[in-house]
């Protein structure tokens, strides 16, 4: 009997971490922003090395703006694929739960978005097709910014 007991409270304890830790995993560690954007609250090196990413997608983006612009289809798969997922795969899992579920996939749809157009610069899709791929994921980058503001939370 209190065998029982022992097992549905831990069953339960179970839960109630799986719970807390999908609520978090959702909406990640946020406050609201001083101009009607959430904060997403990071210490700062933390925040240091969304920045960081961020300028590096736009260094990308540049490349493949570049790349486009003299016809350099390697320039341009090298470019997006430089910003791709691969660039995403070292993701501190802390870091990874502080933030809101729809900022990861924002982030993580961009960097999809920069393999898919590595690989139609590789088959040497038309520019106006690689632009157009560009202009849309970077509608993800705006509604991102739109949406979302960085914190320093110590």
């Amino acid at each position: 009997m209190k065998a029982n007991k022992t097992a549905i409270a831990a069953i339960l304890l179970w839960l109630v971490t799986i719970a807390v830790f999908a609520w978090f995993f959702v909406r990640g560690n946020t406050a609201a922003g001083s101009d009607n954007r959430t904060a997403v609250v990071l210490a700062p090196g933390e925040r240091s090395l969304i920045l960081s990413e961020m300028r590096g997608l736009l260094a990308g983006v540049h490349g493949i703006l570049d790349g486009i612009n003299h016809n350099d289809m390697k320039q341009v798969a090298d470019a997006a694929r430089a910003v791709g997922m691969a660039s995403a795969a070292d993701v501190n899992p802390a870091l990874m739960a502080k933030l809101p579920l729809a900022f990861k996939q924002l982030g993580m749809s961009v960097h999809r978005d920069m393999d898919d157009l590595a690989q139609a610069a590789a088959q040497g899709r038309p520019a106006a097709e690689l632009q157009g791929m560009l202009a849309s994921s970077m509608s993800k980058c705006v509604a991102c910014h739109a949406s979302w503001q960085l914190k320093s939370g110590e």
